[in-house]
């Protein structure tokens, strides 16, 4: 299950505005942020919709995506296999409190290249 979505935008309160709005009609909410740097929504099942100004520092992505899991040792397992499939290493396996008390995550990144062929 995906725990966030994080997207970056060129204009943050103005894309907050809108979200607002948009996301009204569904039930999604507003749930938290941080004047200047990210808005998070609440978008049902535990689940966030996130948007961030563009151009923040690293480790934050121009999108980012988080999968919950149910325990440790599956983040564990999860960072393995995405570095042992090529992934970029982020952030390892570790608690991360300055998002929550009990939060355990890691963090990797992957590159893709594609070429078009007229």
């Amino acid at each position: 299950m995906i725990d966030h979505i994080t997207i970056e935008v060129s204009d943050l309160q103005k894309s907050k505005s809108f979200y607002e709005k948009a996301l009204e009609p569904l039930g999604y909410r507003l749930s938290f942020g941080k004047e200047g740097v990210f808005w998070a929504f609440d978008v049902g099942d535990e689940s966030l919709f996130e948007i961030q100004h563009t151009g923040s520092k690293p480790p934050l992505t121009r999108l980012h995506v988080a999968f919950r899991v149910q325990t440790r040792a599956e983040v564990d397992a999860f960072y393995s296999a995405a570095l042992e499939a090529g992934a970029k290493d982020n952030g390892a396996p570790g608690p991360r409190p300055e998002y929550t008390a009990n939060y355990y995550a890691c963090s990797f990144s992957i590159l893709m290249a594609t070429i078009s062929k007229p």
